[in-house]
């Protein structure tokens, strides 16, 4: 029989390495992390950090925080190593490190961005000028806009609603996931989507 590997013998590592085997890909890496397997942290970074960054950019808007505050997540999650505990999805364990990181963002910045909300400038310019060039172009300036429309909608919302609606909509996260991201209740989940989204269907009904 080969010998296994040096740290499933670490006393105490080996019964969770045996139980990690029964877990999804991320916990089982998580183990590995704990067991003093950096390799598998750099797993973890590679398959997780864009997803990340996309959904701290469209909280904070602004991408050079977003990766500032990604590499906070992913610091704290290392620090945590040793402490970790499967009680819950690594992805809702990780999305939960980083709404509170953005929350707490937006709660410290939310004199910053009421300003730069109110310099906002449409797209109309451009686009207006652009009425001579072939159809494909303006249906992507077109499409470009409401995207936009859509994103700024999205902003406008409340920190917690568009927390919410990022992790449901973008990060496609099962309610329970996001209760725990947010620390509360699957129907306080529920309620906090049925608001965001009634929000967004006034605000982008000339859209429809």
């Amino acid at each position: 029989m080969p010998e296994p590997p040096k740290h499933f013998l670490t006393d105490g590592v080996q019964t969770d390495m045996a139980v990690a085997v029964a877990l999804e890909p991320d916990a089982q890496l998580m183990f590995r992390v704990r067991a003093g397997d950096t390799a598998c942290f750099a797993q973890l970074l590679e398959r997780h950090r864009n997803p990340v960054i996309h959904f701290l950019y469209r909280m904070v808007q602004n991408q050079a925080v977003a990766e500032e505050l990604a590499q906070e997540v992913f610091l704290r999650v290392y620090r945590s190593r040793e402490s970790y505990e499967p009680t819950a999805k690594f992805t809702t364990w990780l999305y939960r490190i980083a709404t509170h990181l953005a929350l707490n963002y937006l709660r410290d910045h939310r004199r910053e961005r009421a300003d730069r909300s109110m310099d906002i400038e449409t797209d109309d310019g451009p686009a207006r000028q652009l009425t001579d060039r072939l159809p494909n172009i303006e249906q992507d300036l077109v499409r470009q806009a409401r995207l936009n429309e859509v994103r700024l909608a999205i902003e406008r919302l409340p920190d917690k609603q568009r927390a919410a609606v990022l992790m449901h909509k973008y990060q496609e996260l099962e309610y329970s996931m996001i209760a725990q991201a947010l620390k509360c209740s699957e129907s306080a989940v529920k309620s906090l989507l049925f608001r965001a989204y009634e929000t967004l269907r006034v605000r982008l009904a000339h859209m429809a």
